[in-house]
């Protein structure tokens, strides 16, 4: 059976909850949602263009701190509380994923932690 490793990193805001920032199980690392809190400060930055590369560069953070990066991510999920900004949200993917994508899913949500404007999760696989 394959042992849960807890993956941490400094480099993205620590969890805000009782869960980690990512689980690896075998060759697969599950990423936590990251809304765009600024690690050093934690406080949330302003503003959906910001809050959407906060989130980005927060998931960037943990998949690195797995030793892996974005461009292994399988499937993301993406939450906003306002669906008109699906088109920077492709946007920021372009930027920060490359070909071949990843598969997505992107939610339109009544609200979000700490009052967050965008939220993002992932699966990487690692083989």
């Amino acid at each position: 059976m394959n042992r849960r490793e807890i993956i941490r990193t400094h480099a993205a805001p620590a969890a805000i909850g009782a869960y980690s920032q990512a689980v690896k199980v075998g060759s697969v690392v599950y990423l936590s949602g990251q809304i765009g809190l600024d690690p050093a400060s934690g406080a949330l930055v302003e503003g959906i263009d910001a809050q959407i590369e906060r989130v980005f560069e927060n998931l960037r953070a943990v998949a690195e701190a797995s030793g892996a990066s974005l461009d292994q991510a399988v499937k993301v999920t993406i939450y906003l509380t306002d669906l008109a900004h699906f088109g920077k949200v492709n946007e920021a993917m372009a930027r920060f994923f490359s070909e071949p994508y990843p598969a997505r899913a992107t939610v339109g949500v009544k609200e979000l932690p700490r009052g967050a404007l965008v939220e993002a999760d992932a699966i990487l696989a690692l083989d």
